[in-house]
């Protein structure tokens, strides 16, 4: 039996999507001279602060985008700032560095008119060790020291909605219910799209909790959960389901295939780079939160509208 041949997709709105790729590349989207910069006072004794959170969050997603040290990042800014004719400070290195351990990164995103339908995955990112060609020549390295990102998208604006950082030995299925808590009670999950690695009791509670409706494929050898909650309920029919007419009819029937747009955002992630620069824990959960809020504003400006051809 003949495979059958891929669809072709036609991208209908180009002029306005070359547009925005074009304008991810101005500084101008990053960089409002309106801004805070300096801190309010925190009505507190002690120092207080010299730069607002947004100063700080301007400098490190410069370093983001760029892939500059601190340094570096310091000196970018403060040219950049000359060159627009604004005399206000610039944090040093050292202030950016303390202030990333704590920062609460402001990460925008526009929603969605109707129901959310969020996709979930994971992924590792590395933090130190040697490259990749490295460790294929001599092999891994007690160095490697790697983390996991996990996050959720809206699959109709494809803005990143929720976004976990842990360390290598947290599994997949334990954090989609942080991811759900993310997600304001008031906004209406339609269904939550994840690989088999899911496929779990916590994962089907928390989604049947949420009144959404689970598209997670069955291990290959599941067997029936006792019926004793909505989501093992939910995930029993799945079970059944993709019994009856194949797994691959149901991932077809079931639209699983989206899940796709998710690991296309993961890749985008690892597109700003390869590793996170930051040594501590802290401050790398700041920098992947910035990553997050880049990515959000590169969606922003515009995405492709396509459509099958053939």
């Amino acid at each position: 039996m003949s495979r059958p041949t891929p669809p072709a997709y036609k991208t209908r709105n180009w002029p306005e999507y070359n547009k925005a790729l074009k304008r991810r590349g101005a500084l101008t989207i990053w960089f409002d001279p309106a801004m805070t910069w300096e801190a309010t006072p925190t009505g507190k004794r002690g120092g207080q602060p010299a730069y607002s959170d947004a100063a700080i969050q301007t400098c490190l997603t410069m370093k983001v985008l760029f892939g500059m040290a601190l340094r570096q990042t310091a000196g970018f800014v403060e040219s950049l700032l000359r060159l627009i004719g604004l005399d206000w400070a610039v944090p040093d290195f050292s202030t950016l560095s303390r202030r990333q351990k704590t920062l609460k990164v402001n990460i925008p995103y526009r929603g969605s008119d109707g129901p959310l339908h969020l996709l979930v995955d994971s992924t590792g990112i590395k933090v130190e060790g040697e490259g990749e060609w490295n460790a294929r020549k001599h092999g891994d390295s007690k160095r490697r020291v790697w983390r996991k990102i996990h996050i959720g998208i809206d699959e109709k604006s494809l803005e990143i909605r929720a976004a976990e950082f842990t360390t290598s030995d947290v599994g997949d299925a334990p954090m989609l219910p942080e991811l759900l808590d993310q997600i304001p009670r008031d906004q209406e999950i339609a269904s939550v799209t994840a690989d088999g690695a899911f496929d779990t009791r916590k994962c089907h509670d928390a989604i049947a909790a949420r009144g959404a409706v689970a598209i997670i494929p069955p291990r290959k050898n599941a067997k029936p959960w006792k019926p004793d909650t909505a989501g093992a309920v939910a995930r029993n029919e799945i079970l059944r389901t993709s019994k009856r007419v194949g797994r691959t009819i149901w991932r077809r029937w079931s639209g699983y295939h989206r899940r796709s747009r998710a690991e296309t955002k993961m890749h985008c992630v690892k597109l700003l780079g390869q590793r996170l620069s930051a040594r501590e824990f802290d401050r790398q959960v700041a920098e992947f939160q910035v990553r997050v809020a880049v990515l959000n504003g590169f969606t922003a400006l515009g995405t492709p509208i396509t459509e099958v051809t053939g």
